[in-house]
């Protein structure tokens, strides 16, 4: 790559953080008595909305419980969402080069802004992970009306950080996000890493790292 780089535009699903989430939908429908089966194909449906902020965590929860024969009484929905964040801050952690990374692009004066495809609940798990003030910009999908690969969400990151796409990279573990990210001129990375979370294959027409440590040599 070439050409000065002010800023680092880096997802947060299996970029930084990981969780078990069949685990974490495991015990949250055997708490809530229903089929995970059922369950998840409701949660699931609805996720491009609930990503988008068109349809809360609280409605989504709603909606599987509905699909799952159970009145989504109000109390019993605020229940869940507490199991809910529970099991996210036991199941979800940082991957270790996380923090080391962050802190080399801010040695190097290099802005930071996490761009991730989320709902309402990845917040508050920042907040609890202590990602936030590691970060000059957090923008998620669900509170910016736009989702990777769309431009607009590329776009309100570098309008956050005050740096031209050109200025800027993107780093994601999904090729068609890195795609989105260059068609705004912003250069992609993508990371595939060796842990056993089946991701993406690497693809061409970008770099490939394997850790967030390695992709400095591409600025």
């Amino acid at each position: 790559m070439t050409g000065e780089v002010r800023a680092c535009l880096v997802d947060v699903w299996q970029t930084i953080i990981f969780g078990d989430f069949e685990a974490r939908t495991r015990r949250l429908t055997e708490y809530a008595g229903v089929d995970a089966g059922v369950w998840l194909k409701a949660w699931l449906g609805s996720s491009v909305e609930r990503d988008r902020g068109k349809v809360s965590v609280a409605d989504s929860l709603a909606l599987s419980l509905r699909a799952c024969g159970v009145d989504p009484r109000p109390e019993l929905v605020a229940d869940l969402m507490l199991k809910d964040s529970e099991l996210m801050r036991e199941h979800v952690r940082l991957y270790d080069d996380a923090v080391p990374f962050f802190e080399t692009m801010r040695s190097r004066g290099i802005l930071i802004a996490l761009v991730s495809n989320c709902s309402g609940t990845t917040r508050p798990l920042l907040d609890h992970l202590g990602v936030v003030p590691l970060a000059d910009a957090v923008i998620l999908s669900c509170e910016v009306g736009s989702a990777k690969p769309s431009p607009g969400i590329y776009v309100t990151a570098l309008e956050d950080l005050g740096v031209a796409a050109a200025d800027a990279v993107f780093i994601d573990d999904q090729p068609t996000f890195c795609v989105g990210a260059e068609a705004v001129g912003v250069r992609a990375i993508q990371i595939a890493r060796d842990d056993g979370f089946g991701r993406p294959a690497p693809a061409r027409g970008f770099p490939v790292v394997s850790t967030l440590l390695d992709a400095p040599r591409y600025f």
